[in-house]
C-alpha cells in the first residue's frame, strides 16, 4: 500500500469540487456549496492562481485533499498558510493521510520561511479536534471567527447600514 501527495493537474477541478462536496456533506453544509467546476479551475489554474491544493492518493487513487491560500501575519512580518479544507474519504481514514497532508503543508511553511499554518474546525467535530491536538495544534478559544457574506456583504460594500 502506498501513499503519495501531489498537486492537482489542470483538468482535475471536477475532482477537487467532488472533494469539496463530500466535505460539505460530512459537515452538514451541502446547501452552502455554490462553487462550480469552472470556479475551482480558475482559482487553481487561472492566470494568477491564489488557491492551492494537494491531493492525497492511496495506491494511485485520489482519496483526499487539502486546499489552502496564503495569509499574512503583521506580527511576524511573514506569510503563512490558511488551510481552508482538509478531507479524507471515510473508507481511507485511519491510514495517516490527514496527517500526511498536514505534514506536507507544514513543510511548505518551513521551506518557504512562513510563520504559521492555521485553520478552523467545527466545534462539534470532536474526532478532528482530538486529531489536531495530537499533532500539536492549539485551539484558539479566545478568538472568534467572523464572516460577512451574502446580503450583508452587499450592504456593507454599498456603505449602507
Amino acid at each position: 500500500m502506498s501513499l503519495s501527495i501531489r498537486r492537482p493537474h489542470p483538468g482535475e477541478a471536477g475532482l477537487v469540487l467532488d472533494f469539496v462536496r463530500e466535505l460539505a456533506e460530512y459537515e452538514k453544509l451541502s446547501h452552502e456549496v455554490e462553487a462550480t467546476e469552472a470556479d475551482i479551475a480558475d482559482a487553481l489554474f487561472g492566470q494568477d492562481p491564489r488557491l492551492f491544493c494537494a491531493i492525497a492518493c492511496w495506491n494511485g487513487e485520489p482519496v483526499g485533499f487539502a486546499v489552502w491560500f496564503l495569509n499574512f501575519s503583521t506580527f511576524s512580518g511573514r506569510y503563512g498558510i490558511y488551510l481552508e479544507d482538509l478531507y479524507v474519504r471515510p473508507s481511507h481514514r485511519g491510514k495517516g493521510l490527514g496527517r500526511a497532508l498536514l505534514v506536507y503543508l507544514a513543510k511548505e511553511c518551513v521551506d518557504n520561511g512562513w510563520s504559521r499554518l492555521q485553520w478552523a474546525v467545527l466545534d462539534w467535530n470532536a474526532p478532528s479536534i482530538a486529531f489536531y491536538k495530537s499533532l500539536g495544534a492549539v485551539m484558539l478559544d479566545d478568538w472568534t471567527l467572523c464572516r460577512v457574506s451574502g446580503h450583508a456583504l452587499t450592504r456593507l460594500a454599498g456603505g449602507k447600514s
